[in-house]
């Protein structure tokens, strides 16, 4: 039996909501302002990672900071409409709350850009904490008391063991079953739909 309050944070990008397209879009947009040439299919096949690691790989040293301030700048514009919430997403966040339990987003994302999206979509956390990668996220985890932390990356699993949480993987992005069980996952769903009922389990309702 879990501790109470129940708190179970969940990542954002591929694991609540598909942002590849509204991505490819941000990215592409920067692309043609700054004449910079960016592979957009790449970038979306690899997302999890904090945003300056990906414009490491387009732009010069020099250059990240003033890229990376435009790619957000541009982002709410370009990336929010086209991203859609991922099967089971909203069900998930709903079920922690209806077990009377804080649903918490732990994300790299620029955190008012990660707002716009669950505001988008729909999706009603209690708590939001952006800019914080892999064992970065333990920050938040432990702050809030977070049991449990869902992701879809090997630095989610790893920001769950930093923070002595359950970690919960899914296979909804970059990161097949292998590799979210090498890095220490304790519980593997193909998706959210599944995670009402694994949830309920765990809790003891």
């Amino acid at each position: 039996m879990p501790l109470h309050p129940l708190t179970v944070g969940f990542d954002l990008d591929m694991t609540l909501i598909d942002s590849r397209p509204g991505i490819k879009v941000a990215y592409e947009t920067l692309a043609a302002e700054t004449g910079v040439y960016i592979d957009t299919d790449l970038v979306v096949s690899r997302l999890g990672p904090p945003l300056q690691d990906e414009i490491r790989n387009w732009f010069p040293a020099e250059e990240v900071d003033e890229a990376c301030d435009r790619y957000r700048a541009l982002y709410p514009d370009t990336a929010i409409t086209p991203t859609t919430a991922l099967p089971g997403a909203r069900e998930a966040v709903e079920t922690v709350r209806a077990l009377g339990g804080r649903a918490m987003v732990v994300t790299a994302k620029y955190e008012p850009n990660a707002k716009l999206h669950l505001a988008h979509l729909g999706i009603a956390a209690d708590v939001l904490v952006g800019g914080l990668w892999a064992e970065g996220k333990a920050e938040a985890l432990i702050e809030h008391g977070a049991q449990v932390y869902v992701g879809d990356h090997t630095g989610d699993v790893r920001g769950a063991r930093a923070a002595g949480a359950l970690s919960v993987g899914v296979t909804t992005g970059p990161c097949d079953e292998e590799e979210l069980r090498t890095a220490g996952a304790d519980v593997l769903l193909a998706d959210l739909t599944a995670f009402p009922a694994w949830l309920r389990a765990f809790a003891g309702a």
